[in-house]
């Protein structure tokens, strides 16, 4: 199935990483157990001492927005999808108290010893869909607000915001995985190229079949979107294929990059009515290829084909890696920003292309500020501070912790072992504390 390696003979019981089916997997020191069956696992964050009350804080302040969004006698609005939905967030919101609740009353015995189990899923479902119910939510509220995708534009309107999210979604986990999640990725024994191929995929399935009214003319742009979807999904087949070695061991692929560049150089030259949106959509497909262009450069040139979690500086991020996720948070914004009803108001007020895009990027970049400071939060409570920032920069060394790392908290914990037994041992074995000391040297 696999084998255990170590660079010092004297240490073979404590391995720093086992070389099996699905490559190198770091372990710890203490216990080196097999990752098929049991894996190493990945840094959690701890239980803060902040989570109560700032779950506390939001509850209150999303109970009195819903009433003052329903009380108030200011400015009335048709029966719309915003009013409609906020119900259904109230409603998740309340379970996820509730659940919160049952879980700070500690109840594990008995037939709450079951409950229990499905509570802590159901919490954890509700809280991860969270964010993003709420991102459609306010994407409902400012659609409302201007009266946007109503009659005819509603099916334009919902292909900009759903493929526009989905680029923003992207950069996120993109983010997430380069920050935080490299840990995570090594469990699963597959390349990330994997995950984002199959992804492709899939919303190439859906595109193929949902971007034309079958039975009904060709109209627009109907056959450009068709024929994208049908890229995606062939692409992303033969990405999940080239994803592993023989082996099957994870392998880097090129194919979701390639992917990202096609789509960009498609929506560049899309036709518009406007002039306005000719620019910004050329704009939003030179970004979008400049995203798939700095994935490129960064899988090929920059790691070399290895993964970002590397043994030599799997604690650093080099900074080329920041790239792709920030141009697909742009990318997202000129998409979502883009549309025919967006594009005549601007059009009518007198608003530049160049201004309109260069408060897009703004947008983008406060975003990602936002995103970073979210994983930082996150990375300082679940790699708390034992570590010891005498890397370049101010940058810890030893976080998050890496082989090198538990490899020399491994000879130490040998050394103080060897010493402490020859401290114990008579004068008469001096030969063999010598002999001792020098091999652990």
């Amino acid at each position: 199935m696999g084998s255990y390696h170590h660079p010092n003979p004297l240490l073979r019981h404590h391995l720093p990483y086992w070389d099996g089916p699905r490559g190198k997997i770091p372990l710890t020191p203490s216990s080196p157990k097999d990752p098929i069956t049991d894996p190493p696992s990945a840094p959690q964050i701890v239980r803060s001492r902040f989570h109560v009350p700032v779950q506390v804080f939001g509850t209150l302040l999303a109970i009195v927005g819903y009433f003052l969004g329903h009380a108030h006698r200011g400015r009335q609005f048709a029966p719309n999808i915003h009013a409609s939905f906020a119900s259904t967030l109230m409603i998740m919101l309340i379970a996820q108290v509730a659940f919160g609740i049952y879980l700070k009353l500690h109840l594990e015995k008995g037939i709450h010893g079951r409950i229990r189990r499905y509570a802590v899923l159901a919490h954890g479902i509700v809280g991860k869909a969270m964010p993003v119910v709420s991102w459609v939510q306010m994407l409902f509220g400012g659609i409302t607000a201007l009266g946007f995708c109503r009659g005819d534009h509603l099916g334009q309107c919902l292909a900009h915001f759903i493929m526009g999210s989905a680029f923003i979604g992207y950069g996120i986990i993109l983010t997430i995985l380069l920050l935080v999640g490299q840990w995570w990725l090594a469990r699963t024994g597959r390349s990330q190229e994997f995950f984002d191929s199959l992804l492709i995929a899939a919303w190439g399935c859906v595109n193929t079949f949902t971007e034309h009214r079958w039975g009904t003319a060709w109209v627009k742009n109907d056959l450009q979107h068709t024929s994208m979807g049908i890229v995606w999904w062939c692409a992303g087949l033969l990405g999940v294929w080239l994803s592993r070695k023989r082996d099957g061991r994870p392998k880097r692929n090129l194919l979701p990059a390639l992917v990202i560049i096609l789509t960009g150089w498609a929506m560049s030259a899309h036709p518009q009515g406007l002039e306005l949106s000719t620019h910004v959509h050329t704009v939003f497909g030179w970004t979008l290829m400049a995203a798939g262009a700095a994935r490129i450069v960064e899988i090929s040139f920059v790691l070399r084909d290895r993964n970002t979690l590397s043994e030599k500086d799997q604690e650093d991020v080099n900074s080329w890696q920041y790239l792709t996720p920030f141009l697909l948070y742009t990318s997202g914004l000129l998409f979502m920003g883009a549309t025919e009803e967006q594009m005549s108001m601007l059009a009518a007020a007198h608003v530049s292309h160049v201004s309109y895009i260069l408060i897009l990027y703004s947008v983008a970049f406060l975003m990602f500020l936002f995103v970073c400071m979210l994983l930082h939060l996150y990375a300082a409570h679940a790699w708390p501070a034992d570590a010891k920032t005498n890397g370049v920069n101010g940058h810890v060394s030893n976080w998050p912790p890496t082989a090198n790392g538990r490899l020399r908290d491994a000879e130490e914990f040998e050394l103080e072992g060897l010493m402490s037994d020859e401290d114990d041992e008579s004068p008469k074995s001096g030969t063999r504390e010598a002999n001792a000391n020098g091999r652990a040297t």
